[in-house]
């Protein structure tokens, strides 16, 4: 039983883990951020003194990866020696920054009526299909096949498109 007023003692490892991180900027070769963030990961797993908190490799950022650290010193360290790594730390970025990447979109942003996706689940993979109308509040889209002889409207969850072009700007009515 611990006396009233008496202070735990902190150890070496929670005085390092309680110490202020920063979001540290990685330049990678391009379509390389994944492996990178692999090699950094299973290098900091046989590392018991390495201090990295989190590694963020945005799909729709290429070239780039985010390392959480203490000091860019520790994530150099780490990174010294990694292929694929394209220079030194390029610099600390705030938070904020990095919210767009963070907060996942509505798969149905940036579709609009004309456009022309690409079928990506469902009985119809593969095939494409120009954009008749959008439910945002469903978040479903009503498309018609191109390929097909009849033109037939089939509603699909937004989640199964893929933009593939722009459509002609067309008015709304």
């Amino acid at each position: 039983m611990e006396k009233k007023g008496s202070k735990k003692k902190e150890t070496k490892d929670e005085k390092k883990d309680s110490r202020k991180t920063s979001i540290f900027a990685l330049r990678t070769t391009i379509s390389q951020e994944k492996s990178v963030a692999a090699l950094i990961e299973k290098r900091v797993e046989g590392n018991p003194s390495a201090n990295i908190k989190a590694i963020l490799a945005p799909e729709s950022l290429s070239g780039y990866l985010f390392v959480e650290a203490p000091s860019q010193r520790e994530v150099n360290r780490i990174i010294t020696g990694i292929p694929h790594v394209r220079g030194k730390v390029v610099g600390k970025i705030n938070i904020e920054e990095l919210d767009d990447f963070l907060i996942p979109k509505p798969s149905i942003e940036g579709i609009n009526k004309g456009d022309i996706v690409e079928i990506v689940g469902g009985p119809f993979k593969g095939e494409k299909a120009k954009v008749t109308r959008i439910d945002t509040d469903k978040g479903e889209v009503v498309i018609e096949l191109i390929e097909a002889t009849n033109p037939i409207p089939v509603k699909v969850n937004a989640d199964y498109v893929k933009l593939v072009e722009k459509g002609e700007a067309e008015g709304e009515g």
